[in-house]
């Protein structure tokens, strides 16, 4: 099993930069894919972004290509999130999850974090 911790979401500025964490514990983490997932209420979760075990591949979803940046650092189980120029429209709760292999579809992962609220404002 695996547990997943997200932390730094908050409330920003339109054209802000935000940066989210996701800690986790209770097997390997490094033969793990992991992935950034968001949900607004009343939608489906979207995919944002996944990096393969090694951080060798990383996949973005096309509205946040070339403003967020996932990477992990597997010496302290922790895959990040940066992200730039936030807009309106990317205000949700993040949810970090996990997986064997990497997927860009929310019902392939099985393990998952409790999320973290980001909201940009105008």
């Amino acid at each position: 099993q695996v547990q997943l911790v997200e932390s730094g979401g908050g409330l920003v500025q339109t054209g802000d930069s935000a940066n989210l964490s996701c800690a986790a514990s209770g097997r390997t983490f490094y033969n793990l894919a992991m992935c950034w997932f968001r949900q607004v209420s009343g939608k489906e979760r979207e995919f944002v972004a996944t990096v393969s075990w090694s951080g060798d591949n990383t996949y973005y979803e096309d509205s946040v290509k070339g403003r967020f940046t996932i990477s992990r650092d597997n010496a302290k189980n922790t895959v990040y999130l940066q992200m730039s120029n936030l807009q309106r429209e990317d205000t949700a709760v993040y949810y970090c999850a996990a997986s064997r292999r990497v997927w860009t579809t929310a019902p392939n992962y099985n393990h998952w974090g409790q999320g973290t609220q980001v909201t940009v404002s105008s």
